[in-house]
């Protein structure tokens, strides 16, 4: 497994594979040294710890393939801890229940869930019976807001890698809420430089269009292998989405009802040649979503198909679609983006 430090410091996350209690306690290890590194303060690292502890508890009692996500979370000059739980398991008819201390399944105490809600700072879930469940927690310091954020991805490596070369990014410059989704020409190291590359430039890059904007990846990402990447822009005020792709990268917005509509990306790398760039405008209502992957993730997903799923968190929203859509022959990521009101 590579070093905690390594992926966690660069803000990718770490991936664990949680079957046994031993997998267990190796989060709670993690979740602890992240918190530490980035001074939650002794208690509330300790709260983390029991997050940690009663989240992998409940994938090896209740799960199936479950894994958890561990990565830190920043907001403006704070940083937190974000865990997220994933499973095929049997899944839960009412996820509010279960979340009440005494509600259990099996016979224990039933605490756990009850336990995860009370320690954290914000809290969110889907569940589906005979579908599995999504359990997403930040832990932040001690007096910070519940606040979940408006754009939230989650990416993961081919299987037999230990980093993808997906990759994501959310700014806002100068009133203009925009997104990044990234795909490195291949696998490993140098497809994560290039990712890398972009998310670098698409922080610095001088305020302007998602044409604007991928012109000035593409120039920035010339000493790399190249990546297909998409750039959009929120503006529920106007009832746009702004969007400008080249590509393989998928994007659809989904209105209210799960109606999909999708988003044209064309063809060409980013950083070789001149690829030619093109923005296009969407109608993008209050409520409404953006959902944005690579081609580790199969175009097949309906959100139809997941009862109440629209109204959740992106995070939530974006590891179930990478659960129940996500190849596991390639590197994948997945962005989900709200319309507010």
């Amino acid at each position: 497994m590579v070093p905690v430090t390594e992926d966690l410091a660069a803000g990718r996350g770490l991936w664990f594979r949680v079957e046994t209690s031993s997998a267990g306690s190796a989060v709670r290890r993690a979740a602890e040294r992240l918190g530490q590194d980035l001074e939650l303060g002794d208690a509330r690292t300790a709260d983390l710890a029991i997050v940690a502890a009663e989240l992998t508890s409940n994938l090896v009692k209740h799960a199936d393939d479950g894994v958890l996500l561990l990565r830190p979370v920043r907001r403006e000059k704070m940083a937190g801890v974000e865990l997220v739980a994933i499973d095929s398991g049997p899944g839960m008819a009412d996820l509010t229940v279960s979340s009440r201390d005494g509600h259990s399944t099996v016979g224990t105490l039933g605490i756990g869930l009850g336990a995860i809600v009370r320690q954290a700072t914000w809290f969110d879930g889907y569940s589906l019976p005979g579908r599995g469940t999504v359990l997403a927690v930040q832990v932040w310091p001690s007096g910070t807001d519940d606040e979940p954020h408006w754009a939230e991805a989650l990416t993961r490596p081919l299987t037999g890698e230990t980093v993808s070369g997906d990759g994501f990014a959310v700014r806002v410059a100068e009133g203009r809420h925009q997104v990044l989704v990234c795909d490195g020409l291949g696998h490993g190291p140098l497809a994560a430089a290039a990712t890398d590359a972009a998310i670098a430039a698409f922080h610095t890059a001088p305020v302007g269009s998602p044409a604007a904007v991928v012109q000035h990846l593409h120039r920035s990402m010339s000493h790399t292998r190249g990546a297909a990447l998409a750039v959009a822009e929120l503006d529920p005020a106007a009832g746009v989405l702004r969007y400008a792709g080249l590509g393989n990268i998928s994007a659809q917005v989904v209105a209210t009802g799960a109606r999909r509509r999708g988003l044209v990306s064309l063809p060409g790398i980013a950083g070789h040649q001149r690829p030619t760039v093109r923005e296009y405008d969407y109608p993008f209502e209050p409520g409404a979503l953006l959902v944005a992957h690579s081609d580790g993730v199969a175009d097949r997903w309906q959100l139809d198909d997941y009862p109440g799923l629209a109204e959740r968190s992106p995070v939530v929203v974006a590891a179930t679609l990478l659960r129940d859509a996500g190849v596991r022959r390639d590197d994948a990521c997945v962005l989900v983006a709200r319309a507010w009101a």
